[in-house]
């Protein structure tokens, strides 16, 4: 399962990624740390992230931290994840002859690693997934969830062939000012404040899983976390089809109403969806055009001037002022230093 177009384009907030990092710093250094971002590209020449951070130095941070500091979970979990655990992991899930039977299997694996939590199968009108039950009094760490849960989401998908529907996500956390970011990872409304963190399947109506080659568990092991955390776009949420839409199409001159034809609901419909997730047309636009923009300036081949052009500012003025808007931030703070 491979990701194009918006996925790759999209950026999280660095407050996002800041969760992560409170975890990573429990098992480096502090010289690594450092040295892990910027041979991610992601900017911490301020000693903190200020930046948006693209889903493809997130790949590239984790592929760096998870060789460098020999844990394949980055210090997200009281226990060290040791090399090759999701090697074996694979091995174990593709074996299963349902994907009930791979969620019992996933959830047996990480009983054995995990200290302060254990997963729980729960199935409830005809739905199928895992509750993450806690077995200490330790605050949950946010990413080290996330991450958890959306990875066996990416392995139901990688074994089913095409991205598993999930019925529900909630976590045993307060919602964070950030919570949009996680519509980008989960197909799903996403709640918070729950009693437990957990993942909720529909799988009544999947087939079996199909049978995965030793060179496609190498190949997805060899691209991890790409291909666990960013699934396909097709059953995300309202907002990500209105952006995946605009992206595919001349976003530039695409309107609220041709985008509820190509949804094939009303406007006002529409409307109704984007405000029940806290959004709008205008800023999924904004949020796109921001995208488009830090992709180009990091690529370095365009010129302040062209970017603001391509992305629909009539002065580069105009687009400074826009930019620091969205980001906090010049555009020139997004340029990747030279030498």
């Amino acid at each position: 399962m491979s990701v194009s177009g918006p996925p790759s384009l999209a950026t999280v907030s660095s407050r996002f990624v800041d969760d992560w990092l409170d975890g990573l710093r429990t098992c480096c250094t502090g010289d690594q740390l450092p040295s892990f971002l910027h041979r991610s590209g992601i900017d911490f020449s301020k000693g903190r992230l200020s930046h948006r951070v693209t889903l493809d130095q997130i790949v590239r941070l984790y592929q760096i931290a998870a060789v460098e500091t020999g844990d394949e979970m980055t210090g997200l979990w009281s226990r060290t994840v040791r090399p090759r655990a999701l090697q074996h992991l694979l091995t174990t899930v593709r074996e299963a002859s349902s994907l009930p039977s791979a969620l019992h299997r996933f959830s047996t694996f990480w009983n054995l690693i995990l200290d302060d939590y254990r997963f729980d199968l729960i199935q409830q009108n005809g739905g199928n997934g895992l509750l993450l039950t806690p077995c200490t009094d330790t605050p949950p760490q946010r990413f080290g969830h996330m991450l958890i849960l959306k990875l066996a989401h990416g392995l139901l998908s990688w074994l089913a062939g095409y991205e598993v529907p999930v019925r529900a996500v909630q976590f045993a956390f307060p919602r964070p000012a950030f919570a949009q970011d996680y519509a980008v990872i989960f197909p799903t409304k996403v709640s918070f404040e729950a009693p437990c963190s957990a993942i909720a399947f529909d799988l009544a109506d999947v087939g079996p899983p199909g049978a995965r080659s030793n060179a496609e568990v190498h190949a997805f092991l060899k691209r991890a976390p790409r291909d666990w955390i960013f699934t396909s776009l097709q059953e995300h949420t309202q907002s990500l089809r209105v952006r995946d839409f605009l992206y595919r199409n001349s976003w530039e001159e695409c309107d609220l109403a041709s985008a509820a034809v190509a949804m094939k609901i009303t406007t006002r419909t529409l409307i109704r969806r984007l405000d029940a997730e806290n959004t709008s047309f205008q800023a999924i636009k904004d949020g796109l055009r921001r995208d488009i923009a830090i992709r180009d300036l990091q690529t370095g081949e365009k010129s302040i001037e062209e970017i603001s052009q391509d992305v629909g500012f009539s002065s580069s003025a105009n687009f400074h002022r826009a930019f620091r808007r969205w980001t906090g931030e010049p555009p020139s703070s997004y340029r990747r230093p030279t030498g």
